[in-house]
Formats: C-alpha cells, structure tokens, sequence
C-alpha cells in the first residue's frame, strides 16, 4: 500500500531538521521516500500496511497545524494526492517494485525490490541512503541490532499488498507466495459484513504503541491532591494551536501550560483535569520574551555594539535549535552582522552578495523570527545547556530570581476528575484511505477536537459511492472512547444537521456543541404551572404580601422585551430623601423546589440569547405570560425598597414580598429622552399608555430623580475603587420574510441603561448581606478573583514601553489609569478600546459559588466592582441562581423554611451555573460572528479604517472602528516582497515591505500596536467565513511619524466624575469584566499570551 504527499507539503511532512520524519519511522514502520530538494519529482512516498500508514498520518498531522488544515480541507483523497495503490486478486509484483519486510520484535524497516514473481532480494542499504528518486529513511542494522539482544530469534512477517495474499472483502486466503526476507501471516480474515479487516493472528503480531499515558487511579489521584503533588483545575486548550493547553493554578500567579498533544492526554476543552506539575528545568520561556529580556539586559550592562546585541537576541531565538542542529549547518551568524546596522536603523537587511534563493534559506528565519506552534517555548534546560549571555547571568541569585519571574510552570495531564466538554461537535464526514476498512473518518470543525473513526454503518448508505455528494453536509459527531494507543477517537453520528454555510444549522451546532439544552420542555415540566388563563392571585396572597398595586410603579427595559423581571418606584420624602424600590418578579413561587420544571431549570440554569431567537431558561409560558410585569396586570414580587438621599446615602432598607401593578412600559429610549431634555412638554401620545390615573408629567418626574440618586451611586463606587471595561457591541436589524440581517448598528449604553443598572446593583448587593449574614453556610454568593499577578506585570511592562502608564495595584487605580487616556475623538476611542482589550487579558471569570465551601472569607471579594460580598437577585426568569437566592431571602424573612439542599449541592448548582454561563456567552458570541459573516457576505467587501492591536510575527490583530469587530490579517495574504519582525523595548512591530504595483514604487509600511490602517473585509474561503487585509499606504510612514501625528498623552483636563460618565465603550450589559479565560488566541508569537479576552459581561 502506498500514499503519497505533494511537494507542496513536504516542510510539514519532514519537519526541522527531518525529525517529523524521523519520529514517524520509529513509531510506525513505514518507509518513506523524499525527493531531492531541486528534484523534478514531486512527491513524497509512504509505504506499508494500512494499520502503519494510518498511523503515520496521524503523526503526520499532529506534527503539523497546516498538516491538519490541508487534510481537514480534504487535500486526501483530492489535492493531496492520497492515491491507494493496491494490487488485484491473482496480481503478483512487478519487476523494479518494492515493497515492505517488517520484523514485528524489532519494527524492522527494510526495502525488498521484486525482481520476479518468485524471488525477492533484501536491501540492506543504510541511513541517508539515496536511491534514484530521493532519499530512504530507515533504522539501521546495528540499531535495530540494540533495540533487542534475541534480534536473531524474531520472526519476520511479509506485509506488502501485492500478491495473492492480500485481503479483501469478502474472500478468504490461506496461503501465500514465498520470497527471500518473508514468512507467511497465518489466519488474515475480512469481515464480510463489514468489509474491514481483522486484526492479524500471526505468530509475532505487531503490538501498538501508547501515544498517551493511561489515567491515575483515582485514589491516586486523591491523595495527590491531598498532598500537593497535583494540582486540579478545567483546561482551555488554544483554538488555534490545540498542542498547547492551559491549567490555571490555584496560588493565581500564573497558569500551568500543557505544551502538547500528549500531556494534554485526551481531555477536551472544559475538563476539570489533574495535572503533574513538571520539575522547574522543564518550565518554558517564551522565546520571544526571553530575547527582549537580553536585550534589555545588554542595555542595562551598557553595551553599545548594535552587532553584538542583536546577535545574542537572535542566539535566544534559536537556542532551542542548536542542540539539535545538524553539526555541518552552515553558519549565518556573519551574515546577520553584516547587515546588522541596517536593520537597527530601518529593519530591514540590505541585499547581500548571497543569491536571492540561498539568502532566503539561510537567512529568513532571523529576520522573521518564524516559530513553529510547537517551537513557541523553551525550556531552562535548553536555555541553561548552551553557552550563552543568559547561561551566565541566569546562574546569578539575581538571575535567579528575576528567570523565576519569567518561567511558564509546565505540566501533564494525569487524570479527567469531570468531563465538562460534551464530548459532541460538529464537522464533515470522509472516507478513509482504505473505503472498506468499515469506518469513515469524521473531521471536526473545532481543531481542538480529535478526528473520529465513525463505523460506516452510521453513514448515508451511498457515501463510499458517493462521497463527494455529502461533502457539504453538516454532522454532529460524538465522542464516545479515545483509547491510549490511538491519536483517533472512537465516535458515532449523532445526526444530519442540513448544509454547511446556512444559519440554522450552524446556529444548531453551536448549540448541540456548547451542550445548551434547546429542546422544547416536557409535557411534565409544564404541568407544574398553572393552566387555567388569565392566571389571578390567590386571595392567601394578598393577606402575606406588601400591597404596592396603588404606587406608581414601572418598568424600563428594550423596546422589544417580552419578559420583564425587574419593575422601579420613586417616591419623593421631600427635604432631598427618596423612597425607592426595585421589584423584582417572584419565580421562585411558581418554580417550586424539587420539582421536573425546577430540575430542568438547574441544568439548563439560564436563558441563552443569539441574534435572531433566544433559548428560554425557563417555559414561555411562565416568562411571558406568568412572571413577566406587564403594565396593568397585578403580579407577584419580591420587593427591596430604601429610604435614600439624593447623594445616594441609605438611612433605611425593608426586604419583602409584593404584589404590584405596573402603570407603564417605558423603553431605554423614553427615558433617555426624559433625561437629554428635561424641560420638555411631553405629550401622552408620544409615549406607551399610562394606566392607574398618573400622567407623564408623574413618570417623568419620578425618572429625573432616579437619574439623579444613580448619578451620585455610579460616582461613590466608581470613588471606592471599582473597575469597568466595556466592549463593543453590534446589533443587527432581520428581514422578515428571510430572518437575513440587513443592517446593523453599535449598541450604545447611555444615562438610561446606567440609571436601571445602578439600582440593579445596589438591591444585589443588599441581599448579599442579608443572605450572608442569615445562612453563612448556605449563602450563594458571586466572587470575582483578582487578575493574575504575572499577566498583570507584563500588561504594565509593555504598556509604559508605548507610553502608556497603567497602575495595576488596585481596581480603582487600573480605573483611574485607563480614564486618563479617554477622550472623545475617533483616534482616542479606538485606543481605549484597544486598551481595553488588553487590559482584559489578565482578568478572571467571576464565579458562583456557596459560602459553606469556601473557608477564607476575603475570597469572597468581588475584584470589578470592589466590594466584599455580591450575588444576583434581580432576573431570575433568565438565571436560576437568583431563583435559589430569592429562596434564601425567603427563609431569612420566614416565609418559608430553609432550602434543604446542602451546602454541597448548592455549589455543584453553582459550579453548574458557572459553566452554562460561560457557554452562554460563547454562543452569543458565535451568533454575533455568524451573522456579521452573513452580513459581510450579502453587503461586502467593505472598506474600514482599524487599528492595530496586536502583533505577532507573521500577523496582526485588527480593531474596526465603526464596526467593533476584530480580526486577525495574515501577512502572507498580502502582495508583499517581504516583512520584518522586531521586538524594541518589549514593543512588537512589523514592516511591511509593499512590492512595485502598477508603476507604484516599493511602499515600506511599520505595524505596531495603535497604528491606524485601511482594512478591506471580505467573504472567506468556508462557509460563513470572512476574512480581513489591509490596502497598500500610498506613502512610506513609520511609528515615529506616526505618534508625531497622534501623541499618546494623558487626558489632564476632563474631571474625574465626567471621565467615568463618558467612559462609555458601548458595550450592551458592560459593567465589569468577566471574560471567559479562553485559549490563547495564537499560535505564533503575541505579547500578552495566556489568555485573550471575550466580550464583558454585566453583574447586574
């Protein structure tokens, strides 16, 4: 059997230095012809068994990310050129033919050439032998010789296809030809049903090799924890580099990194994992950190020559190379000092006396500083076994000390303690190199995920006829084993979901992947409501409940909101004191505990919102219809109510539960509009109808002088050291007829959303003390963890290098930093919006959990907001914590008994609740994407002014000013004639060197973070995929011209107070950041790596 590679492939097929290559032969016993560089042939040949060269192709492409990509694009069979070169019943070998000997004791690889149909003659030719069409990779004799002392006494079994020996469906074979160098394999069989062939019962059958480590036993696993020699923690593998995953550590410094394939041992994104934490040799730099930091080091000691400092930078960069370097390597080192002065004046390296193709060998990789996804860490051992500036100042106690501060923590999965990952996702189906080996193969659209062997009796029953018919086809797939031995899953189909591209069955398996239960609800959950409509309050009620029904009470709440949770009051005392209420609707009366409905409404624990429909928590009947406070209609609530100043100081606070009568829906809009013209007439027309007898005039009021208590809220905690980073946000206007979006605009927050939300936080903040102080053990409460402290540093290293000074010791400061750079024209925004974004790197999740699990009081802070104790009251028909809050508060004022979960049970609730959030908010996320793909399809391409706001060596993150979207463009996707990387300062910057175009001259253009660039958006390649370039500057320009033009200077003129009204970075439910902690967004080299953030999220 025989596959070959173009040679467009063969980078990623050989590798560095051949050790693809060389791994790939060991493991699996498959020999491999590779073609002379300046060959006329174009291929690379792999040959061997079926079991071999599937296994060799799983190496292959978990060797290489742009492997995988081809292969998941269905370069095999097709562009790649996976042809199965099999011989027919009765054919024999011909003459010149080779074929493969394999020894199973000793994974024996010898090349046996058929000289006629009887006779072979054994090739014993060495490594780096070279025949006629390329080079042969093999062990050697005398190696194979040391892998076993009884080599001698092994048995050697033939395994080419050709011949009468070979198998296929539906025919039986005893016997086969002999030749020179091969015993017969006894006991081959097919499996007519299925067409797959059984597993050999030779004499020496081949054993398989474990890729992964097999899992703790789990009392090992509880010991470990117990004593500290493992750590627990959910991993968040790289969307765009699935060997690197992360683990965060519990001391909060910095993350655990999993830096392949193999120590991630078969967990999936989400899993809680045990992790053995590596000794500290093995913890990884940042090769790119660790070259600025010599650089910075050669500064600090006052060496001047230019030459020598970026040599060593370059030295660093390849440190992890030379131990591994071939010993005859040419050396370029004199190459790069001739050019060196150059490239620090300018970046760029002068043509050399080397011809252009030669230059482009050797010298590409200093200039681009191009690393590999598994070459983006290096070791201290690798650092500390070559001779080196860092070797010598690293051996110091004050290298010591500052290399501890620079080292990655390393480790490997021992153990999954939860599967949190539903195991499903989404992606196509395609046959295997051999059709009828029973199984298809099925490619994940998510990286992250493994490829599945599906048994064909789940497929189309024409897909190995017609497989290109279900090419197009969207499946879900599901995992259901991944043994130690295999880099392939074991899975089924779980269903058909329609064509790729279309958004409902992209929306589907955003769903299906996310587990977000999107069922309609049983028969017995709906039971549990009331069924007779109109649905009246019982008469009981009544007597137990504050009756608010004769209060002017309303709610503000988007245009085109069906289920309204949480209802205002305003009542003037007079001599500037205020009766304020917040009246919060009681789901927790109809939502019993116990029941089907209250169990359903756990698991699925919230409402998830996408662009055009929205996954109710909870029925509709009870969201829109039951609970919601719809104007004129009497409902029940749970009522916190104060007797405020205008300063926003409490004298009294009352808990209780309700019974109300809203007057009016009022939009954001009719409040706004209240707010911007005070003075104005309004007419009753102008607004929804009012009921109960009060006027406008009484709603209006009553909105002034709530904007004027949250005024004065917003400034006392923005005063006591609370922090908010908001994001932007798009929202898309749909057809009708099509549900196609047509439009879009930015959502934008304003004084009408803040006053709502101010009170929403002070009510949520007053049951969490309440809760708190009546059930220490039981209280449910939201913490929000402070950011990690290693990130934290970096973030204001690389901030004071572009001149921005950020304080990171408190939330207030990091508040007080970023509104110094604010200011209102297009270049100020989009800085703070960049800055925004990198601040949000560092940050952490804010997380539910039940007080009687955590035993130091001070973790239950809340890091954004700055106060000590928080939880959510205030939706409670979208979030199924604040039903179990309303429950507690219900206990505390003896309503009801106390809740009979344990504290136990609630934090798995809890924990629950934390995870639906998060998957929540990526399929938010995922709809907003799909969506403006569609937008960018049927409006685009359009042109956009962006700004940089990242950079990487072959690429640059992009922010779109008016669209608030980002991307990432790709240097490569450019008619570029060549780009430099350099790092000055720990500041990233690429230039970008425009070819000759259309009798415009050569155009030299510098990216770095903050640059302003023209950016055409586009459809992509995929389905609903989009992509992002830049246009070509019609002039040179540089940073420096550039900050001439846009000084980078803090705002000293605007107050304080009007900074923090005008910080508006129109994020739709901004209040603080709760980013999700996601993978790293990168698999080339970025500053600020761990982490990226995900859009805000609100804590109201």
């Amino acid at each position: 059997m025989e596959v070959s590679v173009p040679k467009a492939e063969h980078m990623f097929v050989v590798g560095p230095q051949g050790q693809h290559l060389s791994d790939i032969l060991k493991l699996t016993g498959v020999t491999i012809t590779v073609p002379p560089f300046n060959s006329p042939l174009d291929k690379v040949v792999l040959k061997g068994g079926y079991q071999q060269l599937s296994r060799a192709f799983d190496m292959m492409i978990s060797k290489s990310q742009e492997a995988q990509k081809a292969f998941l694009q269905g370069y095999i069979p097709g562009q790649m050129s996976g042809q199965c070169q099999r011989g027919k019943k009765g054919q024999r070998p011909k003459e010149g033919e080779t074929f493969h000997v394999n020894d199973d004791g000793l994974d024996l690889d010898v090349n046996t050439e058929v000289k006629d149909s009887h006779t072979a003659q054994r090739s014993n030719a060495g490594q780096g032998q070279r025949s006629q069409t390329g080079q042969t990779y093999r062990k050697s004799d005398n190696q194979r010789k040391s892998d076993n002392p009884n080599w001698r006494k092994q048995d050697q079994h033939y395994s080419s296809h050709h011949g009468k020996g070979q198998q296929y469906k539906g025919q039986r074979t005893s016997s086969q030809p002999e030749v020179k160098g091969q015993v017969q394999n006894k006991g081959q069989a097919v499996d007519q049903g299925q067409g797959a062939v059984a597993k050999s019962q030779g004499k020496r059958q081949r054993k398989r090799q474990n890729v992964f480590t097999e899992y703790l036993p789990r009392e090992e696993v509880s010991a470990g924890l117990k004593r500290g020699i493992l750590v627990e923690g959910p991993i968040r593998i790289n969307p765009k580099n699935y060997e690197e995953g992360y683990v965060p550590h519990p001391d909060g410094v910095s993350d655990i990194l999993i830096g392949s394939f193999k120590h991630r041992n078969r967990a999936l994104n989400g899993d809680v994992v045990a992790v053995e934490i590596f000794g500290e040799g093995d913890w990884k730099f940042n090769k790119e950190e660790l070259a600025g930091y010599e650089l910075d080091l050669k500064a600090h000691e006052k060496v001047h020559s230019d030459d020598e400092v970026l040599i060593e930078a370059e030295e660093i960069i390849e440190i992890a190379d030379k131990g591994k370097a071939d010993a005859n390597q040419p050396d370029t080192s004199s190459q790069t000092v001739e050019n060196s002065d150059q490239k620090l004046k300018t970046g760029s390296s002068t043509p050399s006396k080397t011809p252009k193709k030669e230059r482009h060998s050797k010298g590409e990789k200093s200039k681009e500083c191009n690393f590999s996804p598994s070459k983006r860490y290096t070791s201290l051992n690798d650092v500390m076994s070559v001779e080196s500036p860092l070797k010598k100042h690293f051996g110091s106690d004050k290298g010591k000390e500052q290399y501890r501060q620079m080292l990655q923590r390393t480790g490997k999965v021992v153990a999954i303690i939860e599967e949190k990952h539903s195991r499903a996702c989404t992606g196509q189906i395609r046959p295997m190199l051999d059709k009828y080996c029973g199984y298809a193969m099925f490619a994940p659209n998510d990286h992250r995920m493994p490829r599945m062997m599906i048994p064909i009796t789940d497929c189309p029953k024409d897909f190995l006829e017609r497989p290109e018919d279900h090419s197009r086809t969207l499946y879900v797939g599901r995992v259901t084993d991944w043994r130690v031995d295999s880099m392939m899953a074991d899975g089924r189909l779980a269903r058909s979901l329609g064509e790729a591209g279309e958004i409902e069955p992209e929306t589907e398996g955003m769903l299906i992947e996310n587990g977000v239960d999107f069922e309609e609800f049983p028969q017995q959950a709906i039971d549990c409501l009331p069924q007779n409509l109109p649905w009246s309050i019982p008469e009981e009620e009544f007597e137990e409940r504050e009756d608010f029904r004769k209060c002017c009470i309303f709610t503000i709440d988007p245009a085109t909101a069906r289920d309204l949770d949480d209802a205002l009051s305003c009542e003037d005392l007079g001599n500037g004191r205020y009766k304020v209420g917040v009246h919060i609707a009681d789901v927790s009366y109809f939502v019993e505990e116990g029941t089907v409905l209250d169990n359903i409404a756990g698991l699925r624990s919230t409402s998830v919102y996408l662009v055009h429909k929205v996954i109710p928590m909870l029925p509709r009947l009870l969201c829109e219809k039951l609970c919601s406070l719809n104007p004129d209609e009497d409902r029940l609530t749970f009522s916190v109510q104060w007797t405020i100043t205008e300063q926003g100081e409490i004298e009294e606070e009352w808990f209780g539960r309700s019974i109300i009568r809203s007057c009016v829906k009022l939009a954001y809009d009719h409040a706004q509009g209240f707010i911007e013209e005070p003075d104005r007439a309004w007419k009753p027309e102008e607004l929804p109808q009012i009921s109960e007898g009060f006027t406008v005039e009484d709603i209006k009021k009553r909105v002034l002088n709530l904007h004027k208590i949250a005024l004065n809220l917003r400034k006392g905690r923005f005063d006591s050291g609370a922090l908010r980073l908001d994001q932007v946000k798009l929202q898309y206007s749909l057809d009708s007829e099509t549900g196609m979006p047509n439009g879009y605009t930015v959502y934008q927050q304003r004084d009408s959303n803040r006053l709502v939300e101010e009170f929403m936080l002070l009510a949520n903040m007053a049951v969490a003390h309440r809760i708190n102080r009546e059930f220490p053990d039981k209280a449910l409460l939201r913490r929000h963890p402070p950011p990690q402290s290693k990130m934290l540093e970096n973030l204001s290293d690389q901030c004071s290098a572009l001149g921005i000074h950020i304080d990171t010791s408190s939330a207030g400061a990091f508040q007080r930093s970023l509104l110094n750079y604010s200011g209102d024209d297009d270049y100020a925004s989009a800085r703070m919006q960049v800055l925004v974004a990198l601040c949000a790197k560092p940050m952490q999740n804010a997380r539910y959990f039940c007080t009687g699990c955590i035993d130091d009081e001070s973790l239950y802070h809340h890091y954004a907001l700055n106060v000590p104790l928080y939880t959510h009251f205030t939706s409670p028909i979208r979030r199924y914590p604040d039903i179990l809050v309303h429950r507690l508060l219900a206990a505390s004022l003896d309503y009801c008994p106390e809740p009979s979960k344990s504290p136990g049970d609630i934090h798995k609730l809890a924990d629950n609740a934390n995870d639906k959030k998060t998957a929540a908010k990526r399929v938010g996320d995922l709809s907003s994407d799909l969506f403006f793909s569609v937008f960018v399809k049927t409006a685009g391409p359009l042109e956009e002014r962006a700004m940089v706001m990242g950079v990487m060596d072959k690429s640059f993150d992009i922010f779109v000013l008016r669209l608030g979207v980002t991307k990432r463009v790709y240097c490569d996707k450019l008619p570029l004639k060549e780009k430099i990387f350099r790092r000055e300062r720990k500041v990233p910057s690429l230039v970008l060197v425009w070819a000759e175009e259309n009798g415009e001259p050569e155009v030299r253009q510098e990216i770095s973070i903050f640059s302003l660039v023209d950016a055409v958006l586009a459809v992509g390649d995929q389905p609903l995929m989009w992509t992002a370039v830049i246009k070509r500057p019609q002039f040179s320009v540089g940073m420096e011209d550039f900050l001439q033009c846009n000084p980078v200077q803090p705002n000293e003129e605007t107050s304080l107070e009007d900074q923090v009204a005008s910080l508006n970075l129109e994020d739709n439910n901004g209040l603080v950041t709760e980013n999700s902690a996601s993978q790293q967004d990168s698999c080339e080299t970025s500053q600020l790596t761990e982490k990226p953030s995900e859009n805000v999220s609100s804590e109201s």
